[in-house]
């Protein structure tokens, strides 16, 4: 089940159809979707669980707690939306393919992907490519 809350922040509208995407996504890795949660937050928000939980001081736009067991797909996701939409801009993107971007992004962490090296990153990217190409 994917479930989407907001917190600090003003709710934002996710659609059904997203949700959906994102189920594709884990099914075509070979994966089963589990309890999934995003949070939706502010940046100060995610700053603080940044540096809480992982000692970093400086923001982000993702970070992604994995309970994944076996092939079962499970993790808390949280999302800074004001971050989405200064990358959106920076990126020259509109905010829902970034946000999409972003969604994706965690889904794929879950996988085992990871974004440490250049040679991950680069897969990672290649991946959030193709799978933005697959939405209805």
């Amino acid at each position: 089940m994917i479930q989407y809350f907001f917190e600090q922040i003003n709710a934002i509208e996710i659609a059904e159809s997203t949700t959906v995407w994102l189920k594709t996504i884990i099914r075509n890795e070979n994966q089963k979707p589990g309890e999934i949660n995003y949070i939706f937050c502010d940046d100060e928000y995610l700053l603080q669980i940044n540096r809480d939980y992982l000692q970093h001081d400086y923001y982000t736009d993702i970070i992604t707690f994995d309970y994944v067991k076996g092939k079962t797909i499970s993790g808390d996701i949280f999302v800074s939306l004001p971050r989405i939409s200064d990358n959106a801009s920076t990126h020259s993107k509109n905010f829902e393919d970034e946000l999409h971007r972003v969604l994706a992004h965690g889904i794929l962490h879950l996988c085992g992907y990871k974004d440490k090296t250049e040679e991950e990153e680069k897969e990672m990217r290649s991946k959030e490519d193709f799978y933005l190409a697959l939405r209805s």
